[in-house]
């Protein structure tokens, strides 16, 4: 069944009501413009349903849209270590749902008030709005950061500390464009490459083939 993320409900039913009222008064291009505001927030805040491919050794990724940066790079906000980083850029017309790149547990989310800079832009993982978590894996700690763009203005983590995910459940989504970064372990094998379009609990962006694969229970 096609569904919606939830915190798109109220976008969809201000707009619906929007484009009822200046039906009913006529007002004819309020209505069409509103109108298609409301086809616009059914499509944005869609939710589809993912296969994920479960691998214990998988890093899937937690967003849809396009890889802008892989480098090794200083996660100074939680883990304060060098790692290896992915950053998705998501566009409007990507569905912006966030889902966790394998099994683990929430160990901090942090909320930082920021700017609302160009998410393209290199200084936007540093000084826009974000939402950092640090989720503990079957490879140790990574960390995962929410980053609100130009036209983005929240993001929506919807766990918390304590929590036990499963690879691919969903775990939050940030309104309208944005971007996500990822930081893996450094001896994580990256699978895509600059420009590679991604989607949300389905894309392997990288793998650690120390351990067996295990089934899932």
């Amino acid at each position: 069944m096609f569904q919606f993320a939830k915190e798109g409900y109220p976008f969809i039913i201000f707009f619906i009501a929007i484009t009822i009222i200046s039906a009913i008064i006529r007002f004819n291009y309020v209505t069409v413009v509103a109108l298609i505001l409301t086809l616009f927030m059914f499509y944005f805040f869609r939710d589809p349903e993912r296969i994920t491919p479960y691998d214990i050794n998988a890093f899937i990724s937690p967003a849809d849209g396009k890889i802008i940066v892989i480098a090794e790079s200083n996660e100074d906000e939680m883990l304060k270590e060098t790692r290896k980083k992915i950053s998705i850029f998501m566009s409007p017309l990507n569905v912006h749902v966030n889902r966790v790149p394998s099994d683990g547990t929430v160990r901090n989310v942090k909320h930082v008030p920021g700017k609302f800079l160009s998410a393209f832009k290199d200084d936007a993982a540093k000084y826009n709005e974000h939402i950092t978590m640090e989720y503990e894996t079957a490879h140790g700690s990574i960390v995962i950061k929410q980053i609100a763009g130009y036209v983005a203005r929240r993001a929506v983590c919807r766990v918390k500390p304590g929590d036990n995910l499963r690879q691919g459940e969903r775990y939050g989504i940030i309104k309208f464009s944005s971007r996500l970064d990822i930081f893996l372990p450094l001896d994580a094998e990256i699978k895509v490459n600059l420009n590679d379009k991604v989607k949300a609990g389905e894309t392997v962006l990288a793998e650690i083939r120390a351990q067996s694969t295990e089934p899932r229970q």
